[in-house]
Order: C-alpha cells, then sequence, then structure tokens
C-alpha cells in the first residue's frame, strides 16, 4: 500500500511538472511568435515608410516637372511654336502695328531728347526740351490746362452719356431702335459738321445762335463767340461734347444687346430688385470689353482735340483761348519744323493718355463689385 501511494505521488509530481514544461514551452513560443510578429511589423513599417518616402519624393519630382513644363508652356517661344499657324495669321497685323505705332513712338521718344530740324543731322540735348517745355514756354501751359480741361469735362460727361443713351435706347425695338441709334450716331460720320457750327456761331446777327438769342432778348447786341476769349473754350467743349456721341456709343449699343437675358432672371432669384441693381450687377459687368472700347476711344478724342479748334477757333485762337497740346504739337511740327521739340510734346501727351488709361482700366475693373 506504502509504495503503491508513493507511486502514485510520484506519477503526480511527473505529470505537474510535464504541465508545467508544456506550459512553458508553449508561453515560449508565444512570446517567439509575438516577437517574429513584432519583427514582422516592423519590417512592414520600415518597407511602408520607405514606401511612403518614395511617394513623397516622386509626388515632389511631380510637381517639380509639372512647374518646369507649366514655365515652358509660359514662355512666348513654346505659345509660338504650339500656335504657330496663329501666329502666321496675325503677322500681317504685328508686323503693320510695329512699322506704324510701336516704331513712331520710340522714334519720337529718342527725337525728343535732340534738337532735330529735318535738314541738320540731331544734336543730342538731353532734358533740355522737357525743361523748355514746362519752364519756358507759356504757350504749352495754356495748352496742357484746356487739354486737361478737355479731358476732365468731354471725357467722363461724353462717356456717360453715350452709356445712359445707349441703355435708353436698346429698350426699343425693331427699325425705332435703328432709327434712334443712327441718329446719334450721325455726328461722328457727319463731314461737314464744322460748317454747320460756323453757320451757327458767327458773329453777326445772321448766325443761327445770336439770331434766336436777339429774338428772344437774351442778348442786346451780337456776340463774336470765337473772336471773344471768355467764349472760346466753353463752346469747343459744347461741339466736342456733341461730336464725341459716336464710336463710344456704338459699342455700348453693340455691348448691351449681347447681354445673356437669363442673367436679368437669374439676379432677380438672387435678390436683385430694381432696373439700377440690374444695371450695376448684370448689365455693366457682361459688357465690360465694350465698356474699356468706349473708354479708350472717349480718352483718346478727349486729349487730342485738334481739328475743333483749328476749324473754329483757327491756329493760333485768340490769346491762345483755344490753344491745345495737340495745335501746339502741330505748330512745332508741321509749321516751324522743330522736330525734336515737338517729339518732346508728342512724348508729354503719350503718356498723359497712358497714365490716363490704366486708371481708366482700375476704376472699370471694380464695375460690380
Amino acid at each position: 500500500m506504502g509504495k503503491n501511494k508513493e507511486e502514485k505521488t510520484n506519477n503526480v509530481a511527473e505529470t505537474k511538472a510535464a504541465g508545467i514544461e508544456s506550459l512553458d514551452t508553449k508561453k515560449t513560443e508565444a512570446v517567439k511568435s509575438d516577437v517574429k510578429a513584432a519583427e514582422v511589423w516592423q519590417a512592414g513599417a520600415k518597407k511602408a515608410e520607405v514606401k511612403a518616402s518614395e511617394i513623397k519624393l516622386s509626388a515632389e519630382e511631380a510637381s517639380a516637372i509639372a512647374a518646369e513644363k507649366a514655365k515652358m508652356q509660359a514662355t512666348l517661344k513654346y505659345q509660338i511654336v504650339r500656335n504657330k499657324e496663329s501666329y502666321f495669321m496675325m503677322a500681317p497685323y504685328f508686323i503693320l502695328f510695329f512699322f506704324f505705332t510701336v516704331l513712331p513712338v520710340v522714334i519720337s521718344v529718342i527725337f525728343s531728347f535732340t534738337d532735330f530740324n529735318m535738314l541738320e543731322w540731331p544734336d543730342f540735348v538731353g532734358w533740355r526740351n522737357y525743361v523748355k517745355l514746362f519752364l519756358e514756354d507759356d504757350i504749352f501751359v495754356i495748352a496742357l490746362k484746356n487739354t486737361l480741361l478737355f479731358a476732365v469735362i468731354t471725357g467722363p460727361v461724353s462717356y456717360m452719356l453715350c452709356l445712359l443713351f445707349a441703355w435708353i435706347i436698346n429698350e426699343f425695338k425693331g427699325v425705332l431702335r435703328a432709327f434712334l441709334t443712327l441718329i446719334f450716331y450721325a455726328p461722328s460720320i457727319c463731314g461737314n459738321a464744322y460748317l454747320v457750327w460756323n453757320l451757327i456761331l458767327t458773329g453777326d446777327r445772321y448766325g443761327y445762335l445770336n439770331g434766336i438769342l436777339l429774338k428772344l432778348g437774351i442778348i442786346d447786341e451780337a456776340k463774336l463767340w470765337m473772336q471773344t476769349e471768355k467764349y472760346v473754350l466753353p463752346v469747343l467743349i459744347v461741339v466736342q461734347l456733341w461730336l464725341s456721341l459716336g464710336t463710344g456709343f456704338l459699342s455700348f449699343i453693340a455691348g448691351l444687346q449681347t447681354v445673356d437675358k437669363s442673367l436679368y432672371e437669374a439676379a432677380a432669384l438672387d435678390g436683385v430688385k430694381n432696373r439700377w441693381q440690374e444695371l450695376w450687377y448684370v448689365t455693366l459687368p457682361a459688357m465690360k470689353p465694350q465698356l474699356m472700347f468706349g473708354a479708350v476711344m472717349q480718352i483718346t478724342q478727349s486729349f487730342a482735340v485738334a481739328d475743333i479748334s483749328i476749324n473754329l477757333a483757327g491756329n493760333p485762337s485768340v490769346n491762345y483761348a483755344g490753344a491745345t497740346i495737340v495745335t501746339h504739337l502741330l505748330d512745332y511740327g508741321s509749321t516751324r519744323f522743330e522736330m525734336g521739340y515737338a517729339s518732346a510734346i508728342a512724348t508729354i501727351l503719350f503718356l498723359l493718355m497712358v497714365g490716363t488709361n490704366k486708371l481708366v482700366q482700375k476704376l472699370l475693373g471694380r464695375v460690380g463689385e
């Protein structure tokens, strides 16, 4: 009995020892498995990091390549090669524009620094012509003042009148709209406009304006409109306003007719309540190209006033009351043949036009805001 009991005890101990050993083996295998899994995870993480860095590097390379390609496409040479047929078709215009616009401007700027009379070789004099213009030439100062008055008054007023009349006339339909358009465009194509105004402004009682005012009792005697200094500039401004209702007006009519009517319906849904809001938020933004064209035409006409003054007031006018930069330019360029000095006058006029054009572009860019 004692022996059997001892054997059983030994068997139990061996069984426990075997169980413990088996448990240790399982734990060891589990630890090894965990270590192996950790090593696999670390290896995968390293591979993922390497792959991510490769992806990042390839993305940076792709971005650099795209930027380089965009930079290359932005170059003029690339555009010319890519669209060579279009540039070939436009080449005649560019050639004519260069030789008849760009080149004369450049030559004029160069000559403005010289003393050139068309008979002798130009003599470089530096800034002397410009100093003489502003400090010694009293007539140029008067002409500059008159030109700026023309530009400030006739430019914006004529521009707004053209836009207003075009907006009103565009509301009519068919034949009536065409008839009214012709009436407002007629002054710009009227070849005998100065003859008509000379008849109106004749300085005796047979002049139309004097006859009407005498009959109404507004004046007691006939006025010499174009021979009296205080009347010359106001009369020229009125005539210029009448003549300027032409090309700009026609471009505005064309622009108004191209506005998509569905834009007005969408604007109404967005809260636009009246015609003035429609004009500001819908109509004007939709016709910005025509607005810019009309602005350029008005700037050119207001700064280049000369024919009106010469035909109505003469050149020179009484006490230079009707003198403008262009009439002063014609005096030195076409009469005295002082081409260096005339080029300086032309350069000043060119800079005035460019500066005004930039200002107008900035103002028109805010339309609809």
